[in-house]
């Protein structure tokens, strides 16, 4: 490809001139921030290199722990903290734990040794309510900073990112209600878990308030955070006659479809079914899933936003942000059975 066709495409693509482009290029002056970001952008997208010239030297390294990429909810989080780091001009550092792979602890002592600015901590050991603190603590103490997203401990000295867990579960609850499903049971992950807590207790208030149930214990069901955890959880709750299934994640929620399918129940026509996250491709799922978004776009520039504070000299606050989520109803949730009443 000659140099002028290249230059035609990456200007079509920031929408700027052939001359803005080569001025760019040629680390020439007089373009504005936001179009030499632009053109930058482009040749990102269209895979070409940049030149030497415009490599940008980082700030500095930032790690980024995160549990396995199977589930898609992680690498929405990750992609979404990385092109936040990136714009302040920190080099992210990806790590991801898999099972029977290098654990947190091992993860965090090699981002330490790497001299990484600060650690971004997803869904990790501080979200277990039966793990040791003091690995947090040791990092704050020696003034390391980091940001814990998606769970919580009163004993780290440090800012936390949550969703609102709670009211996550009773607006599927109300959804479900209001469609006119009484039976409606919760399929969540292991019970160790702050978000599986918080959102056990938006369920019981939601049932207890809106239906006037509150012995609910045998429609709480735990298993794994995994579609083959949805399907077991959910064929428990099947078998004791919920018509409604909430989901502590998508793909719970669809382990949840495949146990409505494997007895022979339509979902939506008989069993309405409610994910977590609004995980990637989930519009795309058969039915297309109801589920409550994560606002992974504002958790993850807070996250970015509230390390970098620290990192530039703010102290550390024991603080927890906490972000709204919203219902996104779609297939997966129809009419509830007619109850004489």
């Amino acid at each position: 490809m000659n140099g002028h066709a290249r230059l035609a495409d990456i200007a079509a693509q920031a929408g700027v001139s052939e001359a803005t482009v080569s001025r760019v290029l040629n680390g020439k002056p007089g373009v504005s921030a936001a179009t030499r970001q632009a053109v930058m952008t482009a040749l990102d997208l269209m895979g070409y290199e940049r030149p030497p010239r415009l490599r940008q030297r980082s700030n500095g390294l930032v790690g980024l722990v995160t549990p396995e990429l199977d589930n898609p909810i992680f690498p929405a989080f990750a992609q979404a903290i990385e092109k936040a780091l990136t714009q302040h001009g920190y080099t992210p550092v990806l790590c991801t734990q898999l099972p029977g792979g290098a654990p947190e602890d091992e993860f965090t002592e090699l981002l330490v040794d790497r001299g990484v600015s600060g650690i971004v901590f997803v869904s990790g050991l501080h979200a277990d309510t039966t793990a040791r603190m003091d690995r947090y603590t040791r990092l704050t103490d020696r003034g390391l900073p980091i940001v814990l997203v998606d769970g919580y401990s009163e004993h780290i000295d440090a800012p936390f990112i949550s969703p609102d867990d709670r009211l996550a579960a009773r607006l599927a609850v109300q959804h479900l209600v209001d469609l006119g499903h009484e039976r409606i049971g919760i399929a969540l992950g292991p019970r160790r878990f702050v978000p599986v807590i918080r959102k056990i207790e938006g369920y019981r208030q939601a049932m207890a308030q809106l239906l006037g149930a509150t012995d609910v214990d045998d429609l709480i069901s735990h298993s794994l955070f995994s579609v083959e955890g949805g399907q077991a959880a959910a064929a428990q709750l099947l078998a004791r006659g919920c018509t409604g299934i909430v989901c502590a994640s998508d793909l719970m929620a669809l382990g949840a479809i495949r146990a409505c399918r494997e007895k022979g129940l339509a979902v939506s026509g008989e069993v309405s079914v409610v994910g977590f996250d609004d995980s990637p491709l989930i519009a795309f799922t058969d039915p297309p899933l109801t589920t409550v978004r994560k606002p992974i776009g504002a958790m993850a520039s807070a996250a970015v936003q509230t390390l970098l504070e620290e990192v530039n000299g703010a102290p550390a606050k024991h603080v927890e942000l906490i972000f709204q989520p919203e219902l996104v109803v779609r297939g997966s949730t129809g009419s509830g059975p007619l109850v004489n009443r």
